[in-house]
């Protein structure tokens, strides 16, 4: 019953902060950490895809007509609006998507109750929304360049600690890009991602390898996937209305939480 509740507790945390600008991977690395999970962890790598399947999921349920619209125009295959976006999408994926080839297993060894390091990552997270919020608000559109910045942002933010969505979302307002259409493309451009990730370790073999059970996998991920729908909704409307201050005060408190606990 323990491990049922845990594995609630997380997927809660995964929904709410996977779309929030204040790190999912920096707070289920603490959560696992207060909640003296022991998972090694490769064990945790497992629950955290899954999660992050929740959350793509919830992705697509709130921009459903968006990726129909990208998925037709990509298909048409004509120089239309979405075939462009879609482009920019893939362009955004690539340096996310070798970093997690090239450095795999550098990465898994930090999900391992690394909180010094999610406290140092979540002051970067929050230096980068302060600075975000205060950027001055232009109607451009995601270039290819820009796409491909925003990539090195997500890709920066596979460490635990730094926001996924805070570190796209900022990175994007401060090239001068619409708040809307910046929370859009964050959001769309990490579906493809956690879909790769989660069909690469089927076939691998690596999630039957791990020990959490299908009821806690399943609780987590149906937690996950409710507050994650609630929470994208949400932070479209903080995005367009420059509420980002609030969430960088939020960081730095957790930073200090985290690193006071390290230390003590």
């Amino acid at each position: 019953m323990e491990d049922l509740i845990r594995s609630i507790v997380l997927g809660i945390i995964q929904g709410l902060t996977e779309f929030l600008p204040v790190s999912s991977s920096g707070h289920l690395e603490l959560g696992k950490f207060f909640m003296s999970d022991d998972s090694l962890a490769e064990e945790s790598m497992l629950m955290t895809v899954t999660l992050h399947a929740a959350t793509a999921l919830s992705t697509l349920v709130v921009f459903r007509k968006d990726v129909l619209e990208i998925i037709q125009g990509l298909f048409q295959f004509k120089w239309n609006e979405e075939f462009i976006f879609s482009l920019k999408i893939i362009v955004s994926m690539i340096p996310a998507a070798l970093v997690g080839i090239l450095l795999e297993d550098q990465i898994e060894a930090l999900f391992n109750k690394q909180i010094l390091l999610v406290g140092l990552m979540l002051i970067v997270t929050g230096v980068l929304l302060f600075f975000a919020d205060r950027a001055k608000d232009t109607g451009k559109k995601v270039s290819y360049g820009n796409a491909f910045l925003i990539g090195i942002a997500q890709a920066i933010a596979i460490l635990p600690g730094i926001s996924r969505s805070g570190a796209t979302i900022s990175t994007s307002v401060l090239l001068g890009i619409d708040r809307e259409r910046a929370a859009r493309f964050s959001f769309l451009m990490v579906v493809p991602l956690i879909f790769g990730k989660m069909a690469k370790d089927l076939l691998s073999g690596e999630m039957a390898a791990a020990s959490s059970s299908f009821a806690e996998l399943s609780l987590g991920f149906v937690a996950a996937f409710v507050t994650g729908l609630l929470a994208c909704t949400w932070m479209i409307k903080l995005v367009k209305n420059s509420n980002l201050t609030y969430f960088s005060i939020y960081c730095f408190i957790v930073a200090a939480i985290a690193i006071a606990a390290y230390y003590l």
